[in-house]
Order: C-alpha cells, then sequence, then structure tokens
C-alpha cells in the first residue's frame, strides 16, 4: 500500500506543481480601441476579446477598456508599438498620415464592396499586405471587422445630384476621398468621429459623413440632419482589426497565435451579418423620423469612378507600398471578373467594367 499512496501523492503533487506552472505562464493583455462606449463599431472590439477570452482562456486574458478611457483613441497607435498596451482595436484609415498605404487596408472609394475584402483578405493575399504595412511598426495585425458601404452624407441641406456638391464643406475621411471630393467642387473638413453631431448642428459643416446607417442612427445624426445622400461611394466597405505589439504576440505559443486568429476570422464574418443588420434597422428609424433620402444617379456615379480611378493611379504612383495595395486590390477584381460576371444576379462581388488602370500603376511600380 505505501508505494501506491507514494504514488498518488506524487501524481498529486504534479498535478499541483502542473496548475501553479499554468497559472504562472498565462499571458494578460490590456486592449483597448479608438471607439468610446457611444459608437457602437466598439462592438466589434469587444466581440473578438471576448470570443479569445473563450477560446484561450487557459493561456491568455484580455482586459478590455473602451476608448478614450486608458487615453486619447489617437495615441492607441503608439501605444500598442512600444508595448505600453498590448492590443488595440482600430480603422487602418485612422494611420494614414504615416503611411498612405493604411487607406486602401481600411476603405476604398467606389471599388470594394464587403465581400470584396472578404474574399481579398483571407484568398487573394490581402492578410499578408497587412502583416507588412503594420510589421514596418512592430505589430501583428488581424483584420477582424467588415462593414458594408457607409451612409453616404447627411446634412440641413439636400444633395441631390454632384451639382449640389459645388462650394460645400463636408466632413469626410480619408486621403483619396477628400481628393475626389474636391474634383467635384467639394472641400474637405477633417473631424473626429465625436465632433460631427455639434458640426452639423451649429452648420459648422454642411454635411458629413460618419459610418453605416446603424451606427449612425445611434450617435443621433437623425435630431440635426434632415437630408441623407446616398450610396456611401467615399467607402464602398470599411475594414476594422487589432493592432498587436510584436513582442506579445511573439510571447504567445503557436496554438493561442492560431486561436487568436480563428477568433479574427469568426468575428470578421459575424461583423458583416451584424452591420447590415444594423444597417436595415437604421434605415428605417431614419425614415421614421422623417429623413429624406437622395439617390444619386447612374451618371453621376460614372462620374465619381472615373475620377476615382485618376485619384488611386495618383496615389499610387505617389508612395510604392501604395502602388503595391491596390494593385493586388485590383488585380483580384480582374480575376474574380469572370466568375461574377457569369453568375450575375447571384454573384457576391462588386460589379464594375471601370476599374483603375492596372498598366498605369505598374508604370509607376517600376518606372
Amino acid at each position: 500500500m505505501k508505494p501506491t499512496r507514494f504514488a498518488l501523492t506524487g501524481l498529486a503533487a504534479g498535478i499541483a506543481l502542473a496548475g501553479m506552472t499554468a497559472a504562472q505562464a498565462q499571458e494578460s493583455w490590456t486592449m483597448t480601441t479608438t471607439w468610446p462606449d457611444n459608437l457602437d463599431l466598439i462592438q466589434i472590439d469587444r466581440h473578438w476579446a471576448e470570443l479569445v477570452n473563450q477560446l484561450a482562456g487557459d493561456e491568455l486574458q484580455i482586459e478590455f477598456y473602451a476608448g478614450g478611457t486608458l487615453m486619447p483613441g489617437t495615441e492607441v497607435f503608439d501605444a500598442t508599438e512600444t508595448g505600453s498596451i498590448q492590443a488595440a482595436g482600430d480603422w487602418p484609415g485612422y494611420w494614414a498620415g504615416r503611411s498612405p498605404a493604411f487607406s486602401p487596408l481600411a476603405t476604398t472609394t467606389s471599388l470594394f464592396n464587403g465581400v470584396d475584402y472578404l474574399n481579398w483578405i483571407n484568398q487573394w493575399g490581402g492578410f499578408d499586405l497587412y502583416q507588412e504595412v503594420y510589421g514596418q511598426y512592430n505589430m501583428v495585425y488581424l483584420p477582424y471587422g467588415i462593414t458594408n458601404n457607409e451612409s453616404g452624407f447627411r446634412g440641413g441641406t439636400p444633395i441631390e445630384s454632384l451639382a449640389d456638391l459645388e462650394g460645400k464643406r463636408l466632413r469626410l475621411s480619408g486621403r483619396d476621398q477628400g481628393r475626389v471630393l474636391e474634383q467635384l467642387g467639394g472641400s474637405q473638413v477633417t473631424l473626429a468621429g465625436g465632433e460631427i453631431y455639434q458640426a452639423i448642428e451649429r452648420g459648422v459643416v454642411d454635411g458629413a459623413e460618419f459610418s453605416t446607417p446603424g451606427v449612425d442612427y445611434k450617435a443621433g445624426f437623425s435630431e440635426v440632419a434632415d437630408y441623407w445622400m446616398t450610396p456611401g461611394w467615399h467607402q464602398s466597405a470599411s475594414v476594422f482589426g487589432v493592432m498587436i505589439n510584436r513582442d506579445a504576440w511573439d510571447a504567445l505559443s503557436e496554438e493561442t497565435r492560431e486561436t487568436l486568429k480563428i477568433a479574427a476570422e469568426a468575428t470578421m464574418a459575424w461583423s458583416l451579418a451584424w452591420s447590415e443588420k444594423q444597417s436595415t434597422e437604421g434605415t428605417a428609424k431614419f425614415l421614421e423620423d422623417g429623413t429624406t433620402i437622395n439617390q444619386l444617379s447612374e451618371e453621376d456615379l460614372a462620374t465619381i469612378q472615373d475620377i476615382t480611378n485618376e485619384v488611386i493611379v495618383q496615389g499610387a504612383c505617389e508612395d510604392p507600398m501604395h502602388a503595391k495595395i491596390y494593385h493586388s486590390m485590383i488585380s483580384y477584381m480582374e480575376d474574380y471578373a469572370q466568375w461574377r460576371d457569369v453568375s450575375v444576379p447571384f454573384n457576391m462581388s462588386r460589379v464594375t467594367d471601370n476599374l483603375p488602370s492596372l498598366e498605369d500603376i505598374e508604370a509607376c511600380m517600376n518606372p
């Protein structure tokens, strides 16, 4: 009996020691986001963090803080790069001042829809380009959110056609978007999301875009904007994700890193459906509140596409990484086009025969 008791005692001690080792080895991350609690886009970040905590709880626990509670949203990039925090949710376009390559990683003007981003990220090389750009700043990036095209412009005066943009001061994010607007006769005003409501209310801007109808409605825009111009050509789809400090990422086991990727892929699929449901409900509420919707004509949209194509090539010729990303995106659309076209009307990708010129972009890439 004594050997058996010794064996059991040794086994129990081993189990206890293993438990202590596991507890000591568990990683604990601090994560925040660019979004405050009152902007519904924070739900995408929360969904991923909660999913990771469920799936990787024995290895990693993430303590999530709403945007603005730890630091201003503008500071989360530097904090993640330096390792002050381990992770932060973002929209890549906010960092376009550091490199224009961040812009197409966040959104496109009159190019991708939500499913195009889903396809491109997961099967056409997009994921690796996020790593290449964020990797220059000591970070790994997991795209985990996609929303389809944004609402469009909201304001106190109607915009019924491109002619009505002449002289208008409009809140608009993105360098390429601003360049297109300028050629259409308007001028770009840069404002943080939390400043838009008062800017419309006080007439500081003639109109503004922010996000999808569900997010816009919860931000209260129906209270200050009677008119809504669609479609949201300026952001034909948007991507969100998590910046992860490289050292924190490398400290995880390979299995845990894979779990974080799986959680990101699951959140990406969830976010697209969630956003479309929110957009459906938001649109109904705007109409119930008496909002007037004005849709641009096909002719106006064709004009926007022509200008967009020129602006994309212009940007590509100014920055090699910007060119590399757009070259990849347009190559995807050309590659996908044959199947897309034979599957109409049940296709998923956006249908357009007027794309930016790959030849012109290649000429800039290889002068």
